[in-house]
């Protein structure tokens, strides 16, 4: 899953797409390097970061998503939490919504689940992106992520939602400190367990620096591509990253190992 922030505040690349001719190219550039889908958002949730209007988050996204069906048919995902944002990014083509809430911050987003029958990705973040990193508690991080995947799949399905439709996000950076995103890196195993697929985003996030001295953002390229060998051998099936290539060769190596 290759990331097109369309954003002016994304944590790590806000503001080089800022218009819909430079992000439609970049979503070419993705797709070139091997990305499956691309994903597609026009809202930083980085820590601390201020929600934006629907009508701001649709004049960013739509010519977007717009260009890119026109070139392309990769499938493309919605990163939003708003259903207004979600039901037109969706009759524009879009193929997934990626709700980082799980649905829970609007309650039409349901409805607009129902009414296209897209992907859908369910991601654990505790509190909001405004909030989700002011000193973070758990008892038990691995439990009780678990538990909300668990709940959250059991009310998309109750409410109508196919199961094969769904994808489970356990939020890397979501509302955990490094020890708590350890903790839930080591579970990708049980996380996996639920049955659902399991996408993971640890591309260029500050868990890299944590683990491996990574000071800068240039410097947090191969620890990330190193996880994403890790984690899909340990069961993770879907690598939300901003550079493709070398994640897919990293994948391609380790799925031939695991095939062997």
């Amino acid at each position: 899953m290759g990331i097109l922030n369309v954003t002016p505040d994304s944590f790590s690349d806000g503001g080089r797409f800022s218009s819909p001719e430079a992000a439609i190219e970049a979503a070419a550039h993705l797709e070139s390097e091997g990305a499956s889908i691309i994903d597609v958002g026009g809202e930083s949730t980085r820590p601390g970061a201020q929600p934006v209007t629907a009508q701001e988050e649709l004049r960013r996204v739509i010519p977007v998503i717009r260009g890119i069906r026109r070139r392309s048919q990769i499938p493309i995902s919605i990163d939003s939490m708003k259903s207004e944002v979600a039901d037109a990014a969706l009759s524009e083509g879009a193929d997934i919504i990626n709700d980082v809430s799980a649905l829970r911050h609007d309650p039409e987003m349901l409805s607009v689940c129902l009414k296209w029958r897209p992907g859908v990705v369910l991601m654990h973040m505790q509190g909001t992106p405004a909030t989700m990193q002011k000193a973070p508690t758990y008892q038990n991080a691995t439990a009780e992520v678990e538990a909300f995947l668990q709940e959250r799949l059991s009310f998309a399905t109750t409410n109508g939602i196919e199961p094969e439709f769904v994808v489970l996000d356990p939020g890397i950076g979501f509302g955990k400190s490094a020890a708590h995103n350890i903790e839930i890196l080591s579970a990708i195993p049980l996380l996996s367990s639920i049955g659902r697929p399991l996408l993971l985003g640890i591309s260029r996030k500050s868990i890299l620096t944590h683990l491996a001295s990574a000071q800068t953002i240039a410097e947090r390229y191969w620890p990330g591509v190193t996880l994403t060998s890790l984690a899909r051998e340990m069961g993770a099936r879907i690598f939300r990253v901003h550079e493709p290539a070398p994640h897919l060769q990293a994948l391609r190596m380790t799925e031939a190992i695991l095939a062997a």
